[in-house]
């Protein structure tokens, strides 16, 4: 039995648009629809997960998802909303992050389940590998015009005078190949929605050409709108980069720590689109946020929910407990709970100093940690000072004159924080 899923986008603000027929297409009975997903890195980011929430949603509603590898697309390069060529795959880089992709999406759809609609993994590569170029522009370049192509928004951005760059004949070609993809799941797996971002419009709607040309059916096209910012600034990036679903990439505290600091504006958007909290909660949520936005209940339910749906439940409670070392509400404890990763992550940018494992054999004075040996203080009498005045501690704990930072004070086996007052730390580093 299927659920309205164009119903289902619709109120999440995930429906930017539809071919007429899409939504009568999808109430008749269940059917497969696909998702190109780019496969330049072993890990997705979250600006694919739009797609990947759209795929879920279409599986939640009864019906068969296709997760496309673009491995043979990824070798050419999409020029969709690109102002330059990107670089290109040899094979066995592609298949490892073919491998390391499924794994990811896996956590949000179910590959093996025994019902008909269980999502499949497929790679254009495949079936593109062993078509040689002569095959191609005969059987399927001869039903595409040269203005049809030139008439894309993709094309004509990248050959308009704002272009530096221009446009290489294989990016050019680009839209033929996805288009040829979609013919391809047509006639192989009676695929007939292909659905992706805004800016995919013109290489779907290329497919749904061939098929009516070359397959003599009938393809369907559903597009999200691109996820943007209320301030303008680019959706699923921070100063130091992207914001990858893996673990070593992007440490599950920062990526928690992403979503916790969206903007009201934003969180109410977000909600909805990344989570599968339903419209009931989402209103109710909404509601309480509105009459305490001080309390941010939505930034910390999508933060919550992301975070336990990409990484666990054990993930989350970690980056909470770590984002709580900043705020004052921790022991030592939870301090020498944090790995390597996660302790750089929290104190990213905290000034620093390195001293030798040596200095700690003996136990390193508090004046040499604070002033002396550091310079975390401006000299050994305001250490004194602060000491007198009980607002230093080490590792979170308070701590008198005549203490000695040893090897059992280690975080890591290699850091101490040390700490005056509320807010000002300083980190020192054992080498």
């Amino acid at each position: 039995m299927t659920s309205n899923f164009v119903e289902e986008l619709k109120w999440r603000g995930m429906l930017h648009d539809a071919m007429p027929g899409t939504e009568e297409h999808l109430m008749n009975e269940m059917q497969s629809a696909y998702v190109g997903i780019d496969p330049t890195a072993d890990s997705l980011h979250i600006g694919h997960l739009v797609g990947v929430m759209m795929l879920r949603h279409f599986q939640l509603a009864g019906h068969k998802p296709y997760a496309l590898i673009g491995g043979a697309t990824g070798m050419i390069g999409d020029p969709s909303g690109k102002s330059a060529e990107r670089n290109l795959l040899d094979e066995p880089t592609l298949r490892h992050n073919q491998e390391a992709i499924k794994e990811q999406l896996s956590r949000f759809l179910d590959f093996d389940g025994d019902g008909d609609n269980a999502a499949i993994l497929v790679n254009n590569y495949d079936w593109m590998k062993d078509f040689s170029f002569l095959d191609f522009i005969r059987d399927v370049g001869k039903h595409i015009t040269v203005n049809y192509m030139m008439a894309k928004d993709s094309v004509k951005k990248r050959l308009s005078a704002e272009s530096k760059e221009g446009m290489s004949f294989t990016e050019f070609t680009y839209q033929m190949v996805q288009g040829y993809d979609f013919l391809y799941l047509y006639q192989n797996h009676n695929c007939t929605l292909q659905m992706g971002g805004s800016d995919q419009w013109g290489n779907i709607t290329t497919g749904t050409e061939l098929i009516r040309r070359i397959g003599g059916g009938k393809g369907y096209a559903l597009t999200c709108p691109l996820i943007t910012k209320a301030d303008g600034t680019k959706f699923g990036k921070t100063e130091g980069g992207n914001i990858w679903l893996d673990s070593e990439r992007t440490s599950p505290y920062k990526f928690y720590q992403y979503w916790l600091n969206t903007s009201d504006i934003d969180a109410e958007k977000y909600i909805k689109i990344f989570t599968f909290l339903s419209k009931e909660e989402i209103d109710e949520l909404i509601k309480e946020h509105q009459e305490a936005p001080h309390m941010r209940a939505l930034q910390k339910r999508l933060a919550e929910e992301i975070t336990v749906m990409v990484h666990s439940q054990e993930d989350l409670e970690n980056a909470q407990k770590a984002s709580n070392i900043l705020f004052g509400r921790s022991t030592s404890e939870d301090l020498k709970g944090l790995n390597e990763k996660t302790f750089l992550d929290v104190f990213d940018g905290v000034p620093q100093a390195e001293i030798s494992k040596e200095e700690l054999t003996p136990g390193l004075d508090m004046i040499g940690a604070l002033a002396d040996k550091t310079g975390f203080l401006a000299s050994n009498s305001e250490a004194r000072r602060e000491l007198k005045q009980n607002s230093i501690s080490v590792n979170k704990e308070k701590v008198k004159a005549d203490y000695l930072i040893t090897d059992s004070d280690l975080i890591n086996g290699k850091f101490v924080l040390l700490q005056r007052g509320k807010k000002n730390y300083f980190v020192l580093v054992v080498q």
